[in-house]
């Protein structure tokens, strides 16, 4: 069994996109549409690493990120932040939250695929 990938993404067709991705590449991927339910699952399942949308319903992914990143159990685990929402300044955000890469869409399959082997090789 591969690696497990928590996708935190509430835009159907990015889970696609990300699901496709990951999977054809021989991740394990499990989803969650909302910051609640990504932190949940987290939780519940202890992932190799997760890739955070911030605009999320509920509550952001920054809060997300700072919510799992404050447990100790779930600290370590990467989280790399995927999202449209690019405005100067958000990257130092999404650092400030906790995560440990910025990534901005529309991204490219492959830089991201490196990061995320990067992070679990």
């Amino acid at each position: 069994m591969g690696k497990l990938i928590l996708v935190v993404e509430d835009q159907e067709d990015n889970r696609r996109i990300l699901r496709d991705l990951l999977t054809s590449s021989g991740f394990e991927v499990v989803e969650a549409v909302n910051g609640i339910e990504g932190v949940r699952l987290a939780e519940k399942l202890i992932p190799d690493l997760i890739l955070m949308d911030i605009q999320l319903p509920g509550i952001d992914g920054y809060e997300a990120t700072r919510q799992i990143k404050a447990k100790a159990n779930l600290a370590s685990i990467p989280i790399i932040v995927v999202t449209s929402y690019a405005l100067s300044g958000d990257d130092k955000k999404a650092y400030d939250a906790g995560c440990d890469e910025y990534v901005a869409k529309p991204f490219s399959p492959r830089k991201l695929l490196a990061k995320v082997r990067n992070f679990l090789s």
